[in-house]
């Protein structure tokens, strides 16, 4: 094999984690494949530093590129790609992965595996494995072209541990020009992880009642956890909470550690967005809600007894 190439995405020169995520992921399949970790960056970022993380080169194009242009993007990965020539190339199913990505597998004329949660080398090549029908089967996917492409669902795998070398930055030439202008970008204004990328979540249902139940329950209780807040869709169609925050079929597809479910029921639309979580803890005071089937842990009561508790213990923890 050539080599695995990792797609390694920045919000304004600082990485994401799954960048790194997916550099330590590769660097474990390089291993056994016998070959070798590069990454690919696209704009101004300190592009060395992905050797800490095992990439041993770093392919950029450097520039302006903070106004996102699907477009652009893909052409300054194709032109990565065509100087890098890997046999397997990795990316977040990030919304830019989402947008992006396949822009550049038909560009590339190659197979593409989406939204994988699991890689393994396999008769020296790469196999992911994806859930399908919201969790219920899982697929095992090989591409019979290449170069092969998956894109991976944020915190599938641990991040590698931090090493201390420097890696080989070798500079791409992308002449495309973007087909869109940006006329105003807002920053957000939460400092918590954003729902794709959180490592825990806690996420409120219907059952809240009101914006004020929600805002005084469900955000204390995610401050006290370090979590990032989610809603079911009814949470989000009654008002409780912004469409920012739904997590489900028509919101975010999340796949964190930790996800914590007070009075959400378990539809098959909001088990379609989370049911890869690590550990699920279900709040509710229904004993046959269906979410207690998918829950590692569950708790039977009334949320607004149980959620100040545990904001209380964690809190003093």
């Amino acid at each position: 094999m050539s080599g695995i190439l990792v797609l390694a995405e920045h919000d304004g020169g600082a990485f994401k984690k799954s960048a790194t995520e997916l550099i330590g992921k590769a660097s474990e399949l390089a291993a056994a494949l016998g070959t070798q970790v590069s990454a690919a960056v696209v704009g101004d970022a300190p592009a060395a530093s992905l050797g800490a993380a095992g990439a041993g080169k770093v392919y950029q194009v450097q520039g302006d590129h903070s106004s996102y242009d699907a477009a652009a993007m893909a052409s300054a990965w194709k032109a990565i790609v065509d100087a890098a020539s890997p046999d397997v190339i990795l990316a977040s199913a990030s919304y830019v992965g989402k947008d992006a990505l396949p822009r550049l597998v038909a560009l590339l004329n190659t197979g593409m595996g989406s939204e994988v949660t699991e890689l393994r080398a396999e008769g020296g090549a790469v196999i992911g494995r994806r859930p399908l029908y919201a969790g219920k089967l899982y697929a095992d996917v090989q591409i019979s072209s290449s170069p092969a492409v998956f894109s991976v669902r944020p915190n599938s795998f641990p991040q590698p541990g931090a090493g201390s070398g420097e890696a080989e930055v070798v500079t791409v030439s992308a002449g495309a020009q973007a087909l869109t202008t940006v006329v105003e970008t807002l920053q957000p204004t939460s400092t918590t992880a954003d729902l794709t990328e959180a490592e825990r979540i806690v996420s409120g249902g219907r059952a809240l009642k009101s914006a004020e139940n929600f805002d005084n329950v469900i955000r204390p209780l995610a401050a006290a956890v370090g979590a990032t807040v989610g809603a079911s869709r009814a949470a989000v169609d009654a008002g409780y909470a912004s469409h920012s925050e739904q997590v489900g079929q028509t919101g975010k597809t999340v796949n964190p550690t930790l996800y914590i479910a007070a009075g959400i029921s378990g539809a098959i639309q909001h088990l379609a967005g989370m049911r890869t979580s690590k550990v699920i803890v279900a709040i509710n005071k229904d004993p046959e809600a269906p979410i207690f089937e998918h829950a590692t842990y569950g708790i039977v009561d009334d949320l607004f007894e149980v959620c100040p508790r545990l904001t209380k213990a964690f809190e003093e923890l």
